[in-house]
Formats: structure tokens, C-alpha cells, sequence
């Protein structure tokens, strides 16, 4: 009976949270509520279909975005980026080492806090030949952090008065996945959004050179029991946010047509929300291990006052 009624209710929910009305954080809730009171169904499909919604929506945005902005921030951000990165590698080892984290997860727990969440964790773990488990917990962590910012952000950012260009520029320095990013960003105001997939997108290029470098300290670690998880993901629809902006940043007579993209992209994003949210199942809570999501949190705390304290004394911006 109930998953009888959990064919019914997921579709509905899924043609509902489309309605323009409806918000990212009230999106993600209800795909969480379903997933746990009544179950996803589809499990593999929903993921599925989270990754391309999520990938055709960031290209989508690109409609709404000015390339200038976007190269301006990834131009200005290099140093701290880099920074931020290198310091969440730092504390990440330290923490995983002092709470007695196995080595993978650990790994995979600190680049998807200092890059972008899941997409990072799925480029990593091949490369380390990370078993099934520990890229599991690595990424159920990572989606209640994600859960929790997009819900806790934009109250946070109100109540300590940000701007919308510090919010944006807060939630792409401390939030893991682009959609949380960009879902917490749309929540603030349409400059906060632009700031943030401007520069959580900037951020994201730095899987490739982390990956190499992951590969080059790893290439001679013993393979796990269960072999390769497969090939590592890269984040080629990065390319085509830039190829839309550029289009309707230097051909004018796009603009119209840029709207209409851009608003179906937002409307897109919010659908990935709630997939994502139905994700959030029981069995999935139940694989969350104790050391390495306080590994996680500590982190993300860590990372997110850090950044924060940063913008409000305007090192950052």
C-alpha cells in the first residue's frame, strides 16, 4: 500500500514543486519528507535524472549571467580560492586523522567540503580506488550539510544584514553542491544568485587540478576488495554556462530568448532540489557512520565561520 501510494504522491510532488510559486527550500523539503515517510520508488531514476536536471539547469543559468562577472570573480577569487582550498585540506587531514577516520573517507569528506560537494567526491574516488561504503558516507554527509545551509543560510545572512553580493559570495565559499549554492543564493535576491554561481562555478575548475594532484600522491596505493567505482566525472557543463553567457552577454539581440532560459533554468533547479531530497532515505541516514560526519560538520563549520568572518570584515569580497 505504501509504495503503491508513493508512485501516486512522487510524480504529483514532482509536477507540483514546478509551479512558480513553490521555493527551492520548500522544494527539498517536501522531497525529503516523501523519502522518508513513504520512500522514493525510483531511487536510480531520481538520482539519474538529479545529475542531468541539475547539469541543464547550471547551463541554463548561464542565460541570466554576464561572462565579465563571472571571469571578474574567478580572476579576483584565485588567491583566496586557493587559500580555502588548501586550508580545508589541512584541517580536513587533521580532523580525520585526531577522530580516527579511515583514510578514503576522509579524503573524500575534505574535497567535497573545499570544492563542490558530490561532483568533487565522484572525481576523487576513482582515482583513489575508494570503496562503496566510505564514497557513501562521504556523500550522505555531504547532503545533510547541504540540506541544512540551504535552509540555515538565507535567515543567517538576513539576520547579520549581508549584502547580496557578500551572501553570494559567503554561501559559494562555504555551501558543498552547486544546487544548494545556487538554491540558497535564489532565496536572497537575483545579485546574490549571479555572484554565487559566478563564483561557486569558478571554484568547481579546481577539480581538475586537485584531481591530478590526488592521482599523483595516491597512483601507488593498493586497491580496494571491490575495485574501481569507475571513471572519474568531470565537470564539463561548466563549458556550456560559459557558452550560453557568452552568447547572450556579446550578442544583444538574445536577450529576450535569455529570459525565457533563464527563468525554465530556475524552475529546473528547483525540480533538481526536490530530487535530490528524495534521495534522503532511511537506508541512507542508517549508512551515515558517527566519526565521519563529526569529521564533516567540524569542517564545514570550520570553513563556513571562517569564510563568513571573512566577508563581514570585508577581506573577502
Amino acid at each position: 500500500m505504501t509504495q503503491r501510494l508513493a508512485r501516486l504522491a512522487v510524480p504529483l510532488a514532482g509536477l507540483l514543486v514546478l509551479l512558480p510559486w513553490v521555493s527551492s527550500s520548500a522544494a527539498l523539503v517536501l522531497g525529503i519528507a516523501l523519502a522518508i515517510t513513504l520512500g522514493n520508488p525510483w531511487p536510480v531514476h531520481s538520482r539519474t535524472l538529479a545529475h542531468k536536471a541539475l547539469t541543464l539547469s547550471v547551463v541554463g543559468l548561464g542565460a541570466g549571467m554576464n561572462l565579465l562577472v563571472v571571469g571578474r570573480v574567478g580572476v579576483h577569487g584565485f588567491a583566496y580560492t586557493a587559500i580555502g582550498i588548501g586550508t580545508a585540506f589541512v584541517v580536513g587531514t587533521l580532523l580525520g586523522r585526531r577522530l580516527g577516520v579511515g583514510r578514503d573517507a576522509s579524503l573524500l569528506i575534505t574535497v567535497g567540503t573545499a570544492i563542490c560537494g558530490g561532483s568533487a567526491i565522484a572525481a576523487v574516488a576513482p582515482v583513489i580506488r575508494a570503496k562503496e561504503h566510505d564514497v557513501s558516507m562521504a556523500l550522505v554527509s555531504v547532503f545533510v550539510l547541504n540540506a541544512v545551509a540551504l535552509i540555515l543560510f538565507p535567515p543567517v545572512g538576513r539576520a547579520l544584514h549581508l549584502g547580496q553580493d557578500s551572501f553570494g559570495l559567503w554561501c559559494a565559499l562555504a555551501i558543498h553542491d552547486t544546487s544548494s549554492v545556487v538554491g540558497a543564493a535564489a532565496q536572497y535576491g537575483d545579485r546574490a544568485l549571479e555572484v554565487a554561481t559566478a563564483a561557486k562555478l569558478a571554484r568547481a575548475l579546481w577539480i581538475v587540478p586537485v584531481t591530478f594532484l590526488v592521482a599523483t600522491f595516491r597512483a601507488r596505493a593498493p586497491q580496494a576488495d571491490d575495485g574501481p567505482i569507475g571513471k572519474p566525472k568531470r565537470p564539463w557543463f561548466i563549458l556550456g554556462f560559459l557558452a550560453v553567457a557568452a552568447l547572450t552577454t556579446f550578442v544583444p539581440s538574445l536577450h529576450t530568448a535569455a529570459v525565457l532560459v533563464s527563468a525554465g533554468a530556475h524552475r529546473l533547479l528547483v525540480f533538481t532540489l526536490f530530487l535530490i531530497g528524495l534521495g534522503l532515505s532511511r537506508t541512507a541516514l542508517r549508512t551515515l557512520g558517527f566519526r565521519p560526519f563529526v569529521q564533516a560538520v567540524a569542517l564545514w563549520t570550520t570553513l563556513a565561520a571562517g569564510s563568513l568572518a571573512g566577508v563581514l570584515s570585508g577581506w573577502l569580497r
